[in-house]
């Protein structure tokens, strides 16, 4: 039987609660989505995040195996340790039709999958209410720069809509929270272009809002924050990359204080949730050393460490991007970096983020694949210095 304790545990107690510290999961160690993560190397991956003190882990779609073994997992952890906590924002994957394959998306029409997609998320809901407090309807789903699948938010809303009339109808947990996790601009925190009647329903609709912040990114494509300034010339390599990464992180903040006024300005108060953000530690193009000299371990340990300063401090959940590196997501480039937005590679090995935790000894006697959890760069603070590049001299406009 599932205890008081954890039944009683909903998303209302979760978001907002620096005491439950989120993630983005996925346990995938191969090129392929189709060789899927055994139970057995789930529950290493989730004693290893218990052990970082995680107890909310976001997942992003139903039509593999891999959540309903996690879910699986955190219940036989549980029943094995009366102690172990862990609780999951279910994502539940939206396309629009032809997504995906050589014929014109039509982005106002949706795939049929989408559908079978719910009714899955509902019924695991509904299997598993002591372990998922939270349905997201779409993943990046809403934003017009995913131009291969992108939705119109009318088919949000009608999903969303769907499960709030379930738990009114008492088919899905009263206390379920109901959300789409999507980039900041498809919250209305950027062009005017996204404020439209859908949208201003669907803010109404969810429970809470959950936005993403990508400041690496737009390193790039965007880099009104990112380089050293004039005035910072005479600073010290490693002075001139900290006051970046503060530039980064204020950056995320304010792309978060836009979605916050766009709700206030509709009249709405509700929570607003960090559903995304990272960053990678190796890219081979954009982001790399040919190109903005952003990614590497040490400046995603300091984007950490400053969003979870932030966030703790302010009450906002942040669901880091990502726990563990995984290598499917560009397969035909090891070095790209959506493959590196891990905080522990696929050796098994703690990235700069989480050396403390290493020496602290909070891996100790856990293993991922049977490895015991080393440092990269045998903890050799000058070698990782030495892969550390400081990004351009930033042009003032």
């Amino acid at each position: 039987m599932n205890s008081k304790k954890e039944t009683e545990i909903t998303a209302e107690n979760i978001i907002g609660n620096p005491k439950y510290q989120a993630i983005c999961y996925g346990g995938f160690r191969e090129k392929s989505r189709d060789i899927e993560p055994t139970i057995a190397q789930l529950k290493e991956d989730l004693r290893l995040l218990a052990a970082m003190n995680i107890k909310v882990l976001r997942t992003y779609n139903v039509h593999n195996k891999e959540v309903s073994n996690l879910l699986v997992a955190i219940r036989e952890l549980k029943k094995e340790d009366s102690r172990f906590e862990m609780y999951v924002m279910l994502g539940a994957w939206i396309d629009c039709k032809n997504a995906w394959t050589a014929l014109q998306p039509i982005h106002n029409v949706e795939s049929e999958r989408n559908a079978v997609e719910i009714a899955e998320a509902v019924r695991l809901a509904n299997e598993y209410p002591e372990i998922i407090k939270i349905i997201a309807v779409g993943n990046e789903a809403m934003v017009k720069w995913a131009a291969s699948y992108y939705v119109e938010p009318a088919i949000i809303l009608k999903w969303v809509n769907h499960l709030q009339n379930l738990k009114k109808e008492q088919k899905l947990p009263a206390t379920l929270w109901v959300t789409s996790s999507d980039n900041f601009a498809s919250w209305g925190g950027g062009d005017n272009e996204y404020h439209v009647e859908d949208l201003k329903q669907l803010i109404q609709a969810v429970d809470y809002i959950s936005m993403h912040t990508y400041p690496m990114h737009d390193t790039h494509y965007h880099p009104v924050f990112w380089g050293v300034l004039e005035s910072e010339m005479q600073l010290s390599d490693k002075q001139k990359i900290d006051a970046a990464m503060v530039r980064a992180r204020d950056y995320a903040i304010n792309q978060y204080r836009g979605v916050s006024n766009y709700m206030k300005s509709l009249g709405v108060q509700k929570p607003i949730a960090i559903g995304e953000t990272g960053w990678a530690t190796l890219a081979s193009d954009l982001y790399g050393n040919s190109g903005s000299k952003a990614t590497d371990e040490y400046k995603s340990a300091e984007y950490y460490r400053l969003m979870r300063e932030w966030s703790n401090k302010e009450g906002i959940s942040l669901f880091h991007f990502e726990a563990f590196d995984e290598q499917w997501k560009d397969s035909g480039n090891p070095q790209g970096s959506e493959n590196h937005f891990g905080l522990i590679n696929l050796q098994g090995q703690a990235k700069f983020a989480l050396w403390d935790l290493v020496d602290r000894g909070v891996f100790k006697k856990l293993t991922r694949d049977g490895k015991p959890i080393t440092k990269t760069y045998n903890g050799d603070s000058k070698a990782l210095w030495e892969d550390v590049k400081t990004p351009p001299t930033l042009q003032i406009k």
